[in-house]
């Protein structure tokens, strides 16, 4: 039988560790080790009781958690899932976290800690078991920072659409990726899992750092090349189309594949509108959502590609739809921007113009 999971919680709030303790603790995978109020008697614990995963908070005192969390990456790097607020302040804490290696966030309630609590408490638990899984590089070694970016492939910008799903690591991954990409790219849609309230902060971060334009789908746009779509993070996100154009679709809020957004919507969707004009592409992220629907992009004749196992943060979805005969190639992340320009450009001799 495996080991439990060896988790090390740090918040300064006594009630807030009393709640994540007894919910982490419920599950007979998971040993809670220790808890402590900030990051210098966190720092001293983790030396004695060396934990597999750590929950961080954002806002401590003595030492900041972005602070602490960025000392950790650098010097002992480890996998922290962060435990931030829905406030702005904290959104951007968090996604602050996850650039600087932190491998998921648990959005905190700001009201009613005990009544709302219980209700993350599955959430966090497959958190925290995700990032027990994780490949945590120390900051600065082994990551994908380039930012140099691609010459222009050649293709009609106008026939295709890229669409991409991400889960744990995504954050860190979509923008080595995207990054990369010239503002001549075709039309992107994006699934990450991520919290609400989240996902328009990372679309403005992303947009800040890429020649393509990013936003937060509002549902309803036409889809332009140059432009990438980024699903809300309470909202599944479809592509349609209308007459000629590919337009942005906002589709309820249940569970697909244990998640909304989900990645399997946002593909099935290009498989059944987009056809042999999509190039779908997955990334890391625990489980298997994406798997099925990228499987139907390639049925329909579309191009399909997969992050590998040695560049994944965690290789769970990618690896279910590479075994699943989803994936038509499985390449590092390093190469994935090259890869969509080329499927692009190689799908341009027998793509249906539109």
């Amino acid at each position: 039988m495996a080991q439990p999971i060896r988790v090390l919680i740090v918040d300064d709030s006594a009630l807030v560790r009393q709640m994540l303790s007894e919910m982490l603790s419920a599950d007979p995978q998971i040993d809670v080790i220790g808890s402590a109020s900030d990051p210098l008697f966190a720092r001293a614990m983790i030396k004695d009781l060396n934990p597999d995963v750590l929950t961080l908070d954002v806002e401590m005192p003595r030492m900041d958690g972005l602070n602490f969390l960025e000392k950790i990456m650098t010097l002992r790097p480890m996998p922290v899932v962060m435990v931030s607020s829905l406030t702005q302040r904290g959104a951007d804490a968090a996604l602050r976290a996850m650039e600087l290696g932190a491998v998921e966030i648990v959005a905190k309630p700001t009201i009613g800690l005990k009544e709302s609590f219980p209700i993350l408490q599955a959430e966090l638990i497959a958190k925290v078991k995700a990032a027990a899984g994780a490949r945590v590089r120390a900051r600065g070694k082994g990551g994908n920072t380039a930012s140099q970016k691609l010459a222009s492939a050649h293709y009609q910008t106008t026939e295709r659409v890229v669409c991409i799903g991400a889960s744990t690591g995504g954050v860190e991954a979509l923008a080595d990726v995207l990054r990369m990409l010239p503002g001549a790219s075709p039309a992107i849609a994006i699934t990450q899992h991520m919290p609400a309230n989240f996902t328009a902060k990372f679309a403005a971060r992303l947009d800040g750092i890429c020649a393509i334009r990013i936003a937060e789908a509002k549902g309803g746009e036409r889809m332009l090349p140059g432009h990438a779509y980024l699903a809300p993070g309470n909202q599944h996100l479809k592509i349609d189309r209308s007459g000629a154009n590919y337009v942005c679709r906002l589709a309820g809020n249940e569970l697909v594949s244990g998640h909304c957004p989900s990645v399997d919507v946002l593909f099935h969707s290009a498989a059944e509108n987009i056809g042999v004009n999509a190039v779908g592409v997955i990334l890391t992220g625990m489980g298997r959502d994406g798997a099925a629907g990228l499987k139907a992009i390639r049925d329909a004749g579309g191009a399909t590609l997969g992050q590998n196992e040695a560049s994944s943060v965690v290789y769970g979805m990618p690896r279910v739809a590479f075994e699943m005969g989803a994936v038509e190639r499985q390449i590092p992340l390093s190469g994935v921007a090259q890869a969509i320009l080329d499927a692009c450009a190689a799908k341009g001799q027998q793509a249906v113009r539109i």
